[in-house]
């Protein structure tokens, strides 16, 4: 397994975690998958200097390995599906799918694979990975925040992780240049909020 150490947490496009807060008794290598139902994967971008328009995607999967007690983190994946893009307008969804932006068509799937992490309290740090939109790969970095760590109250009752990231881009850079640099906005916020359950 490829691992990395945390002190304090982990990520996603996607993924991440943390430690120093009461944690349930038991604690081991373990695999983790997100939660599809509770998470959000979300990006702002501006539009024309007016305002940043929201979107979302709803085609998400992912999971990585995660040990409590020794804070490794390991074989972290994340993947979207592309043409699950929704910015709540139908025609400018269709455009986002083509070629000018994400390319959906010729490359479904939007990944990311985490290469390395770094804490900066024990509820935060930095998670550094491989993301992948259109084809081109590029670094990205995500701030995370480890919201919580404990048995779920109810419905499935596994062990879950509570996890909040944002990380930006340019979508330049990953061979979207339309209508740059006065109409649509180069920079793309991202954000993500989401939970994960233990597998095992």
């Amino acid at each position: 397994m490829t691992a990395f150490r945390l002190t304090a947490f982990g990520t996603t496009l996607c993924t991440t975690l943390a430690l120093g807060l009461a944690h349930p008794a038991q604690a081991a290598p373990a695999t983790w998958t997100i939660d599809p139902e509770h998470t959000v994967v979300a990006f702002t971008i501006m539009h024309a200097g007016y305002a940043k328009v929201l979107g979302r995607f709803s085609d998400i999967e992912g999971s990585f390995v995660y040990d409590p007690e020794t804070q490794e983190l390991g074989e972290v994946t994340a993947r979207i599906g592309a043409a699950s893009v929704n910015t709540d307008h139908e025609k400018r969804d269709e455009h986002v799918r083509s070629a000018d932006f994400l390319d959906a068509g010729g490359h479904p799937m939007i990944t990311f694979t985490a290469t390395d992490s770094t804490p900066t309290s024990e509820t935060t740090g930095t998670v550094t990975g491989d993301l992948t939109i259109r084809g081109v790969t590029q670094p990205v970095t995500l701030d995370v925040t480890l919201n919580k760590r404990a048995v779920y109250p109810c419905c499935h009752g596994k062990e879950t992780l509570g996890i909040s990231a944002t990380a930006e881009i340019l979508r330049s850079d990953f061979g979207s240049t339309y209508a740059l640099p006065e109409f649509v906005g180069d920079a793309v916020g991202i954000i993500l909020e989401f939970e994960a359950i233990r597998a095992d």
